[in-house]
């Protein structure tokens, strides 16, 4: 018997798992997918909020400047990128300054630091390259970009390393209390467990209506993206949102932390939690809203377009602590934006609620340190030599677009929760992210796939099952 098992393996149920990690607790995260990061927490801005426009009192207003604080921190431990640029709320219109005064003062009472009003003139100078339109805006110094999955992968494998067990492609099919805690039925087995918490993200209120009365539900809300050249990125150093609205923050113009731009979200509630289809109507949405901000769009340089799903709820907060009818089940819902930024401090959150239930001791062995793969294009020369004289592997090339090396490759495959596919490469090294979309590397990178998990090349998948990239031989 477990004592915790946490269903969902996103950012948040990684990041709750890694937490718990520091105590004496046998602990599994359950996920119905072939690798960690798979669902919201692969498709989405990247921002870290700085934490002025969740409403003063609400748990997104309380955690989300709190998490903010703890990203430095966070990322040297477990060394996932993540840079605090800062952001811009543009005004477009005289009418709606006092919009940005009413962010501010509610940033304030969120305790954000760096909150100013800037305007127009002081903006140019900070984003030469914005649109004339811009009349005002509300400038967070403490505003910041990480990468979503990697974040996520980072705290997987810290928390893997920690002695946390994952069980991957298992399905939750059914829940059942027990006097001594829970049953889980799965497709791999059944599960047993003192305490079950819900971080199932789109599919949170599945979980939830298996074992409690009060039922909840969380609609699939679709937002859809752009993203272009890194030459792109380097005309604007920081993240540019337009005044939200009650459907969301609006479009968004930001380099990314790898320096490409990325244009978006829309904002559209759907009914199927599996759709991540794309439109032309919702990509050209996208493209002419973020000509407000930036003007020009440039068209020429887009690489890929693609969407994400957030799990909004019907209460428009997070839904965090124990079912009231059912005891040590722990529900972690609607974990919408800004949920990425505030992962650490939901999982803190949620570490106090098991302490208080356990009294767990320590874990003595555990390590908060986690090393990434090494980033051939990142470093110098020197440091290339030094590398390759260690592996030879690091010396051949594999993605052209991204420099991506034949060693960062097979150590993406061989580390803890290793990858397994085409897209848990990319996830993890970026194999395939640059111009040409994995047109070149592809077949290198089955061929490595294969060679590593011992496997026939056809079996060989981009994300799971019957995703295969091959069928079989030429003339076979």
């Amino acid at each position: 018997m477990f004592d915790v098992v946490i269903v969902g393996a996103g950012v948040i149920g990684c990041s709750i798992a890694r937490e718990l990690s520091k105590y004496d607790l046998k602990i599994c995260v359950i996920e119905k997918d072939l690798d960690v990061a798979n669902g919201t927490s692969k498709a989405n801005s990247g921002i870290v909020h700085a934490g002025y426009d969740a409403k003063f009192s609400t748990l997104k207003g309380k955690l989300n400047a709190r998490a903010n604080r703890m990203f430095d921190d966070l990322s040297k431990e477990l060394d996932f990128p993540f840079k605090r640029n800062g952001s811009l709320v543009l005004c477009f219109d005289e009418d709606d300054k006092d919009k940005l005064n009413e962010l501010k003062n509610n940033g304030e009472k969120n305790d954000v630091p760096g909150l100013t009003i800037l305007e127009k003139d002081a903006v140019k100078v900070l984003e030469p390259n914005i649109s004339d339109n811009v009349v005002a805006a509300l400038y967070a110094a403490t505003g910041g970009i990480v990468c979503p999955y990697e974040m996520t992968i980072a705290y997987a494998e810290n928390a893997c390393t920690n002695g946390v067990e994952f069980k991957l492609e298992t399905k939750v099919n059914d829940i059942e209390k027990t006097n001594s805690g829970f049953t889980i039925y799965t497709n791999k087995g059944d599960f047993t467990t003192k305490l079950i918490i819900n971080a199932a993200g789109l599919f949170a209120d599945n979980i939830n209506n298996m074992v409690s009365e009060n039922k909840f539900s969380i609609i699939p809300r679709k937002g859809e993206y752009c993203l272009f050249e890194k030459d792109a990125g380097e005309n604007f150093q920081r993240t540019l949102f337009q005044l939200p609205t009650k459907m969301g923050k609006g479009v968004l113009v930001t380099p990314t932390v790898d320096g490409n731009l990325l244009i978006g979200p829309n904002s559209i509630d759907i009914e199927d939690k599996n759709n991540l289809s794309t439109t032309q109507q919702g990509i050209n949405d996208i493209l002419n809203k973020a000509k407000n901000t930036i003007g020009q769009v440039p068209m020429r340089q887009v690489i890929t377009s693609f969407s994400g799903l957030r799990a909004h709820s019907e209460v428009n907060d997070f839904i965090i602590g124990e079912a009231e009818d059912v005891e040590n089940f722990i529900n972690v819902a609607g974990i919408e934006s800004p949920g990425l930024s505030s992962a650490p401090a939901i999982a803190e959150m949620v570490e106090q609620i098991v302490v208080e239930k356990f009294l767990p001791n320590m874990n003595k062995a555990f390590n908060p340190i986690r090393k990434g793969i090494p980033k051939f294009r990142e470093m110098s020369n020197k440091e290339r030599e030094e590398l390759i004289a260690k592996d030879n592997a690091y010396g051949r090339v594999v993605c052209r677009c991204e420099t991506v090396t034949e060693g960062e490759i097979v150590n993406a495959i061989r580390r803890p929760l290793g990858a397994r596919n085409l897209d848990g490469i990319k996830r993890r090294t970026r194999s395939g992210m640059g111009q040409c979309q994995a047109g070149f590397c592809s077949t290198k990178i089955v061929d490595i796939l294969a060679r590593e998990l011992t496997v026939y090349p056809i079996e060989v998948t981009k994300f799971g099952n019957g995703s295969n990239i091959l069928v079989g031989k030429i003339k076979e």
